[in-house]
């Protein structure tokens, strides 16, 4: 099952209408279908990778939990233990699955039920035939037929649950902000759970600090850690404090990603730069853009500052721009400011063609009540 398109209604502080499409629509090169998407049926492909860009509160993360919202839905037919609220919200999404293209309505009631999950209201599933001959027409409402629903579901139970009633992993959501103590277990478990093997974990802490040899799991918050040739015993906490937080996040980013390339599923990332040199964030991209390691098809959307990191995309229709003018609109680049591709993105970013740049009068007026 792969997501295709959201758009949102009276999700939290964004504009009615705000949708994310993720199958490219302009013409697509030998060199994009190579490196920039990942083909999931004859003609059908979806971008390997995508960044969303703006200044700071433009709306990048709100479109990032859009993302969220539509995989979980796909994936686990529930929406539990979000840190945003999409109470209210009216969802339309497209999905491939089993040679189909899927559309599902729904609205998300605002009220709660006792396990704090969000219940799904006025719900619709419709379906058709994917054919390469009609790639480009698979929104057209022409050909949809409504899917045949036997029972009945809870009301926290989307109805998508009858296309395939066996829950999956479509995407992880990492942010920024994911430095408590259980990193390091948080880290172990998706060693363990994805069978990725110790290998895997020594190579990543190596990139991030030659230092460590070794890392092992006692419990659950006490590890075994050899540094510079010395062994010993740290609990969570103090190797939260004892190990750089580039290392700590790090780590876990670097074990999802292994995750998502090794299964398949997509990896969402908030501030990817966050803490991270930008040749790490380069070597994220080249991964998720290299068939021989991405071999599943995952892809990786994140928001960044990066502005040189827009310089490693080929295409303007996988860069979308957030802004915030009373409500959050996102646009992509190709639609809003196609630019020549000779030119760099970079240098368009810092001449502020995509009106990106920090309020200038509002920093002035800052230092002017500093020499006050």
């Amino acid at each position: 099952m792969r997501l295709l398109r959201v758009s949102a209604d009276h999700f939290k502080n964004a504009k009615d209408g705000l949708t994310i499409d993720l199958v490219p629509q302009a013409r697509k090169s030998d060199e994009d279908k190579q490196y920039e998407m990942n083909e999931i049926d004859s003609g059908l492909f979806v971008y390997s990778t995508g960044a969303f860009i703006g200044k700071n509160a433009s709306g990048k993360t709100t479109a990032l939990d859009l993302l969220d919202c539509a995989y979980s839905i796909l994936g686990e037919y529930r929406l539990e233990g979000k840190h945003y609220s999409c109470e209210g919200t009216r969802l339309e999404l497209f999905f491939y699955d089993k040679g189909y293209i899927y559309r599902y309505r729904t609205i998300l009631d605002t009220r709660m039920n006792a396990m704090n999950r969000t219940q799904f209201g006025q719900q619709e599933l419709v379906r058709k035939k994917y054919y390469s001959s009609y790639a480009a027409k698979i929104y057209d409402s022409e050909g949809f037929e409504a899917v045949d629903i036997t029972g009945k579901l809870p009301k926290d139970t989307s109805i998508v649950f009858f296309v395939s009633d066996e829950q999956q992993t479509l995407a992880v959501y990492f942010s920024s902000s994911d430095n408590g103590a259980d990193v390091y277990s948080h880290a172990f478990n998706i060693l363990e759970a994805e069978n990725l093997g110790i290998g895997i974990l020594s190579k990543i802490l190596f990139i991030f600090d030659e230092n460590i040899t070794e890392l092992s799991r006692l419990d659950d918050h006490n590890f075994r850690i050899v540094y510079c040739g010395q062994e010993s015993i740290k609990s969570d906490k103090e190797l939260l404090y004892w190990l750089s937080s580039g290392t700590t996040k790090g780590m876990l980013l670097y074990m999802m990603m292994a995750a998502s390339l090794t299964e398949g599923f997509d990896l969402l990332v908030d501030e990817i730069e966050n803490h991270f040199h930008k040749t790490l964030v380069r070597n994220m991209i080249d991964l998720y853009r290299d068939k021989t390691v991405n071999r599943k098809g995952a892809s990786l959307f994140f928001t960044t500052h990066y502005c040189e990191i827009l310089d490693s995309f080929n295409r303007q229709d996988n860069i979308w721009i957030t802004r915030s003018e009373g409500k959050v609109t996102a646009v992509s680049m190709r639609e809003d400011h196609p630019i020549r591709r000779e030119l760099l993105k970079s240098i368009q970013f810092y001449n502020n063609t995509f009106r990106t740049d920090i309020n200038y009068d509002a920093l002035m007026a800052l230092k002017k009540e500093l020499m006050a």
